[in-house]
């Protein structure tokens, strides 16, 4: 159940936020920047179940917090619609994330992360490694080949799952490892998903080299055109993509429970795009895979029947 507003508080979403002096100077109990970051975690129109029915509960208000700072500088590179103003705000939010990790902050997801960072020990560079890839957005939108495309994941995606495992109690280089592979994997999913969609914003994350190799042009990605050769290298960029998600599966068990299904979940839903698209004979240009409300609970019921299995093991 989330809390009411506090009398006073200001509740406003990252863009409106930056345009209020009144939020701005505002100085922010702990009590009430907690009850902002849940209020923004379900308020946002791109909100999502950040806090899963699996997870403990004294852990839900360290998501919420983690949640927001992710979201925060999601918008301020994204919604911005000024590349110029963005790099300045994300500026910006460095240094308030700098100031947090000095022990100086006013900022309401700062003043509510503070605790989270200090109770699970979280080091300061997976939220530094966020900003620097919302950075690279606004001043790179292609990819030479797969190295620059793993390299720019690595800043994206792959800090989240190592956001999650410290805040589930796991900080050794093997889990992280295994957790890059399962980020990156989902971090790509998301593009082949969304190839017509970042066209809007002038973005192509399939690698051009990817392109030259079949024989396949930019200007005919822009122009939706589909062919034998964009099928093939579609082909090829989603069996690499399922190959990493193999890849990270391990971990699954080599966590708790609770954070195994939401795990299984994940990669389960990032493969069962990968299906999609598979099955719609790689075609993305026309229509956007998607998984429907039905689909996404038969994803929920198998992990759950996998994660009984596994416990009466």
């Amino acid at each position: 159940m989330i809390a009411a507003t506090p009398p006073g508080a200001v509740m406003l979403l990252p863009l409106d936020f930056v345009s209020s002096p009144e939020a701005l100077t505002r100085i922010w109990a702990l009590t009430e920047a907690e009850q902002y970051t849940r209020w923004l975690a379900t308020h946002h129109y791109e909100n999502f179940h950040v806090v899963s029915f699996l997870l403990p509960k004294e852990l839900h208000q360290d998501f919420y917090n983690v949640y927001a700072y992710c979201r925060w500088a999601d918008d301020l590179a994204d919604e911005i619609g000024d590349p110029v103003r963005s790099l300045e705000l994300l500026d910006w939010w460095s240094q308030e994330l700098d100031r947090m990790y000095a022990g100086e902050t006013q900022h309401p997801v700062f003043v509510a992360l503070r605790g989270t960072v200090k109770r699970h020990s979280i080091p300061q560079r997976p939220f530094s490694e966020l900003i620097r890839a919302f950075i690279q957005d606004q001043t790179v939108t292609r990819y030479q080949n797969w190295d620059e495309l793993f390299a720019y994941c690595e800043g994206s995606a792959n800090p989240v799952g190592h956001l999650v495992l410290y805040l589930c109690g796991y900080s050794d280089p093997e889990r992280q490892a295994l957790s890059d592979a399962t980020c990156t994997a989902l971090q790509l999913a998301n593009f082949w998903q969304d190839v017509i969609v970042d066209q809007e914003k002038d973005r192509v994350y399939l690698p051009l080299d990817l392109l030259a190799r079949h024989n396949y042009t930019v200007e005919e990605l822009f122009a939706h055109k589909f062919d034998d050769r964009f099928r093939d290298l579609m082909r090829e960029a989603v069996k690499g993509t399922h190959d990493l998600f193999l890849k990270g599966l391990p971990l699954i068990r080599m966590v708790n429970r609770r954070l195994a299904v939401d795990l299984d979940l994940f990669s389960r839903g990032g493969m069962c795009i990968l299906e999609k698209i598979s099955h719609q004979g790689y075609d993305v240009l026309s229509r956007r895979p998607s998984i429907s409300k039905v689909e996404r609970v038969r994803l929920l019921a198998g992990t759950l029947v996998r994660a009984a299995f596994k416990r009466a093991a």
